[in-house]
């Protein structure tokens, strides 16, 4: 039997928003139930890197381009982009320093940019605008396992929101989009009343040990990144302990694409 050629691994890029007003919160997007991956499911913003990530041209219109290294740089433009397409939300500064706090017209092109009709790197120059790179802290790491149809290498970072950008979802890739505790967002998954996969849930754990944004960063930056491939061991997933989640083992009929 000819055996088949192992999945591509795609590099990805998932981000955290947090807040702290009225409650520690993070935001979260629930995926359209037509989606071919984590349909239906309560996800952080995030998705695949695309080639305009890796444009040169970023080196002008970044903050911290030369203190991040240049592998991270394409993650953390698709992260900003993502959360962008996704939410309406970019993490950018002007010249003078000031945060960007939303833009009608950078509202009314994020379908363009989502459906690759439009270039992000364009909607930022035009707003004249720098995204700000040194704004998201390394959170995690997964790579989905090898039994997976898909399988991507994604980074997870974290990002303290603006109170004045309003999240709105895309109404195509996602269908909603809210503010919630993290442990309050399992609760509901353990109440059944909404769907998180196996990573998410991981990280939502994780993030729900802080007591705020400013602890959660702490926390994120202070921690020694492992990465995290779950492996298949009699029936169930499990994951490197020294990873920071503890004695994790997850059956692979909870599992799903």
């Amino acid at each position: 039997m000819t055996e088949k050629p192992p999945v591509a691994i795609r590099p990805a890029a998932t981000i955290l928003l947090v807040r702290d007003d009225p409650a520690f919160e993070v935001l979260m997007v629930k995926r359209h139930h037509q989606i071919d991956f984590a349909s239906g499911a309560l996800v952080f913003p995030g998705g695949k890197t695309h080639e305009g990530d890796h444009d040169e041209a970023w080196a002008e219109l970044c903050l911290a381009w030369d203190a991040v290294e240049a592998e991270q740089r394409p993650l953390r433009i698709a992260a900003i982009r993502e959360a962008y397409e996704e939410t309406g939300i970019i993490l950018g500064r002007f010249v003078n320093g000031e945060s960007f706090h939303g833009d009608d017209w950078a509202a009314s092109v994020r379908g363009e940019v989502d459906r690759g009709e439009r270039a992000f790197i364009e909607v930022v120059r035009k707003l004249g605008l720098r995204l700000d790179l040194n704004s998201l802290t390394v959170f995690a790491r997964w790579i989905t396992p090898d039994m997976m149809p898909k399988r991507f290498d994604t980074w997870f970072y974290l990002a303290t929101a603006s109170d004045e950008q309003i999240a709105a979802c895309d109404g195509r890739e996602t269908v909603d989009a809210e503010w919630i505790p993290p442990l309050e967002a399992l609760r509901l998954e353990q109440a059944k009343e909404r769907t998180i996969i196996f990573p998410t849930r991981m990280n939502l754990k994780l993030l729900g040990e802080a007591s705020g944004a400013a602890d959660a960063t702490a926390r994120a930056a202070a921690r020694t990144l492992v990465t995290v491939e779950p492996k298949v061991e009699g029936g169930v997933l499990v994951i490197p302990a020294e990873a920071g989640y503890g004695d994790v083992v997850e059956p692979l009929s909870a599992v799903r694409p």
